[in-house]
């Protein structure tokens, strides 16, 4: 993989988020001019670490850790603003100074305190049949859009009496809906809303703008761009394993219409996957482990939530789910996680197959009724036992290591081009294919 070489590129998680997206846009930056973040939200958790110093942003692309790199906050994102402004403030005190080269989308929704609360009011009135979202108002910041009435984006911001006007007429809207659905009968201020997210606004004015605009501008120009994904492929609102979904079109898919730029523009698509497989919250996962090997996967993997800190479920490799999203999204090239956390099992699994009471699946579904029905079907490799986080080359991994790889490779059906066997960057193995 020459990666001077590349043209405009995604980087998309393979399963159910969490893979390790932000070390490779990290590791890829150097070679794009804009990154750009085209989906999701505060509940997205990218963590990159530079010379053992980490670095865990949410809304920020992680473009704004390189310096000299613009960064772009797309249209298909939803915007936490007050969060972010903490985002940037907590990287200042670090020495890493977000100011001119962050561009935000006039048309990314505002996420506000009302889809907060909602979010939180209406998973407790569903119970036992929650989602599990990370309640950080995303699912309801996007139906607003979609119902557009209630809906406020970063440009509205730029004209304030017209913000509150409509932000005054929304929150009455809110309070009674609550008040009926919920019962919850505390009235929230507008008066004050608006102006916490006015004196936010006036913030990040200078960051505000045309970002399609920009982004074309940018393709006409010769500039390389470098996308952003964020959750994970099965999170996916269309094609994952809905309803235990976010609420945006997490896969390679949502580039342009997320991003604003034409369908043809992505010229190679990095799938990120771990070396094994996890998912946070409620919904099916045929290949998880609920045993001793599980809860050491955890352990060693650091397997919590960089956004809510919740303990994430562990599983063998699923190469079914993996192939499915590959192919969704056009992957090019793979890069295989945490390797180094497998190390010292005396067999290591990959999931096959499906099978079910009715018969074996012939692939993935994202039919959770079927899919919770579905018990996976192993095979077994060989482990290894070296310790692979000082191995700087592909020709040093051990053979068994390779042979892992190579298997993934083969049932996944798209050549393996990176593997990480650290946290650090330097802890990162580039293949020539």
């Amino acid at each position: 993989m020459d990666l001077t070489r590349l043209g405009h590129t995604c980087v998309v998680g393979l399963h159910w988020g969490d893979e390790g997206k932000g070390k490779i846009v990290d590791l890829l930056t150097e070679h794009f001019d804009l990154v750009v973040r085209y989906n999701g939200g505060g509940n997205a958790g990218h963590t990159v670490q530079i010379a053992g110093e980490k670095f865990a942003l949410h809304l920020l692309p992680v473009g704004v850790l390189s310096p000299n790199k613009m960064a772009a906050i797309g249209t298909g994102v939803a915007l936490d603003l007050p969060r972010m402004l903490e985002e940037i403030q907590a990287l200042g005190a670090r020495g890493i100074h977000v100011g001119d080269s962050l561009r935000i989308s006039d048309r990314a929704q505002l996420v506000m305190p009302y889809h907060k609360r909602q979010d939180q009011l209406s998973e407790a009135a569903l119970g036992n049949a929650k989602i599990g979202t990370t309640a950080r108002g995303i699912g309801p910041c996007y139906a607003d859009k979609m119902l557009r009435s209630t809906a406020l984006r970063a440009g509205d911001l730029l004209r304030p009496d017209e913000f509150r006007e409509k932000l005054t007429r929304i929150v009455e809207l809110k309070n009674r809906l609550f008040a009926a659905l919920y019962d919850d009968r505390e009235p929230m201020d507008a008066s004050a809303m608006a102006d916490e997210y006015l004196a936010c606004g006036e913030r990040v004015r200078g960051n505000i703008c045309d970002t399609t605009r920009l982004l074309l501008d940018s393709i006409a120009g010769g500039k390389r761009l470098l996308f952003e994904g964020a959750n994970g492929t099965l999170l996916d609102i269309d094609h994952g394993t809905f309803p235990y979904v976010t609420s945006s079109t997490t896969s390679a898919i949502g580039v342009p219409a997320g991003a604003g730029v034409p369908a043809s523009t992505l010229q190679s698509c990095v799938g990120v996957l771990k070396a094994y497989t996890t998912r946070v919250g409620a919904g099916p996962f045929p290949s998880e482990l609920r045993d001793e090997i599980g809860d050491t996967i955890r352990e060693r993997g650091h397997e919590y939530g960089t956004t809510t800190g919740r303990p994430r479920r562990c599983g063998w490799f699923d190469a079914v789910a993996a192939r499915y999203s590959a192919a969704l999204s056009g992957i090019t090239h793979l890069a295989v996680m945490h390797l180094d956390t497998l190390a010292g099992f005396e067999r290591i699994g990959i999931c096959t197959g499906y099978t079910t009471p009715e018969g074996p699946l012939s692939g993935f579904v994202a039919d959770c009724s079927l899919l919770e029905r579905a018990t996976p079907v192993f095979e077994f490799l060989p482990g290894w036992d070296e310790d692979l986080r000082q191995v700087r080359s592909f020709e040093e991994l051990p053979a068994r290591t390779r042979q892992y790889l190579d298997r993934i490779e083969a049932l996944v059906g798209v050549p393996v081009a990176i593997a990480s066997v650290g946290p650090d960057r330097t802890q990162t193995l580039i293949r020539s294919i």
